[in-house]
């Protein structure tokens, strides 16, 4: 028999170490959903599990590691799965100029192709049960571009690519599909992209290296780095609807930041856009 929580629906989310991941996850977990928290290391797959969550190891680089996670995740919900939140995700700064194929390949087998990966393997399931929710966090920078984030912000495009194409490919399946957009959340982010860098960015070497040493100074900032940044229980507020409303929408803004550019790119010419974005990139990295 299925194990569930009291609302007898389960959900898989990914990136649970911190941030919004683990911040979805305590919270639907409070909410009464069984969640099946991942993440990378084990060390955190074991203090998600002290909190009383269910856990498992999933390595979104590793197809095996994914395997292993879904075959996990289907024993302890008696094989359905009410919904998967697709949070898994790094930022890899740099220049484009200044990106190795080997340093774009591995931004995009965490952020594209390992969430495709896991979530073909568990839309069988859905199909076969006849409903679920695919929610999967993408960006601000999934919608505009800001330079010295050109790794982040293809791999972010192409995850809006790929799913608004598998939302229109799912209709009539019972299965919805909805994208988060967050702009500017507390989290880890910031911390962890700043180690990306320092591993695969030659800042020393670079034409851009005077940038570079002014956006350290942001990378390493504590506390907020961006005007309008919010908690991460703003994610969760929208993850909430997604997986509860009879008709989830096909996007939700998250932040200020988003709702802005969003509007900007519909009504501002690519030029002007263009300015803003610039103007927004020198304020940042002073």
């Amino acid at each position: 028999m299925a194990a569930h929580g009291p609302n007898g629906k389960s959900i898989l989310v990914s990136g649970c170490s911190s941030g919004i991941g683990l911040c979805v996850a305590r919270g639907l977990h409070q909410r009464g959903y069984r969640v099946i928290a991942s993440a990378r290391r084990e060390k955190d797959v074991q203090g998600l599990r002290s909190e009383g969550l269910s856990a498992v190891q999933l390595d979104l680089d590793d197809p095996d590691s994914i395997r292993q996670a879904v075959r996990e995740t289907l024993e302890l919900t008696g094989g359905e799965l009410h919904a998967l939140f697709n949070n898994g995700a790094y930022g890899q700064p740099g220049a484009v100029e200044d990106l190795s194929r080997d340093t774009l390949r591995a931004q995009f087998e965490t952020n594209l192709f390992g969430t495709v990966e896991l979530t073909n393997l568990l839309i069988p399931v859905m199909r076969e049960q006849g409903f679920g929710r695919i929610i999967q966090n993408s960006s601000l920078l999934g919608i505009v571009s800001l330079p010295y984030r050109g790794a982040y912000n293809a791999s972010k495009y192409a995850l809006e690519g790929i799913t608004d194409t598998l939302r229109l490919e799912l209709h009539g399946s019972g299965i919805h599909v909805s994208l988060i957009e967050p702009g500017p959340v507390a989290s880890r982010f910031r911390a962890n992209a700043f180690a990306m860098y320092r591993r695969n960015i030659d800042a020393e070497h670079s034409v851009h290296r005077d940038t570079y040493r002014r956006m350290e100074n942001r990378l390493r900032k504590v506390g907020p780095a961006a005007p309008f940044t919010l908690p991460p229980e703003a994610v969760l507020k929208k993850v909430i609807h997604a997986l509860e409303s009879p008709r989830p929408h096909p996007r939700y803004y998250v932040t200020v930041p988003t709702w802005l550019f969003g509007i900007g790119r519909r009504l501002l010419s690519t030029r002007m856009l263009d300015r803003v974005l610039r103007g927004v990139s020198r304020g940042e990295n002073k």
